[in-house]
């Protein structure tokens, strides 16, 4: 009668690393993501220096210091830097907007809190960023899907926050119109800012907001 053949051995569980070798994979990866956002911060130089002209991966890894194919490590093309700059600059504009409406209080509380954010004008740079994302959102899909996500999030704070002055009166308010109109006019009073800094923006928003909330709860 032929032997019977043996059992496999299981495989022998991996001893784990050392704790040099997790030091060093950490050191790496804390290397990777700096040499990300470093890359991230020279697209947004260039982006706001000489918008779309001079706007290449070739240009921002030579700007950042590091090699092209390094650049690429990091970023598939050119598109995928544009969207990573659309998502790395929501933190000044549209995440202040949604804790000043999502932070407890009333209408006019958070109201108040909306008028004092939109009074702060748009620098310079992330004025001249806007221009040029909204360019390539014109020229590129991905971009445009990127941009109007982020769009479609700054509107929806102002939703948010007409919601609550629905809610104090039982519902008899529609919030979608109010907000999207209120987050229309900001967009073109940031507009006018950025050209001419001496247009009085506060008084501008009180009026919108009382005027939009007198409408909106008119008999």
């Amino acid at each position: 009668m032929p032997e019977p053949t043996p059992e496999p051995m299981p495989a022998p569980t991996p001893a784990p690393a050392p704790a040099a070798a997790r030091a060093a994979a950490s050191r790496t990866s804390a290397k990777g993501a700096q040499t990300r956002a470093n890359l991230i911060a020279a697209a947004r130089t260039l982006l706001a220096g000489e918008g779309f002209a001079r706007f290449s991966t070739r240009n921002v890894a030579a700007l950042c210091g590091i090699s092209h194919g390094m650049c690429h490590y990091h970023f598939q093309d050119r598109t995928d830097l544009i969207v990573a700059v659309v998502e790395d600059i929501r933190g000044e504009w549209i995440t202040p907007m949604e804790r000043a409406v999502d932070a407890p209080g009333s209408f006019a509380e958070r109201a108040e809190r909306v008028v004092v954010r939109l009074n702060r004008p748009e620098g310079p740079d992330l004025s001249r960023l806007h221009s040029a994302l909204h360019w390539f959102a014109l020229n590129d899909d991905r971009v445009r899907v990127a941009v109007d996500a982020e769009y479609q999030r700054w509107r929806a704070c102002f939703v948010r926050l007409f919601q609550v002055l629905s809610d104090e009166h039982g519902g008899a308010v529609d919030p979608a119109p109010l907000g999207t109109a209120l987050a229309a006019a900001a967009d073109g009073l940031a507009a006018i800012q950025s050209l001419d800094s001496a247009v009085e923006t506060e008084a501008a928003v009180r009026a919108l907001v009382s005027g939009l909330t007198a409408a909106a709860l008119r008999p």
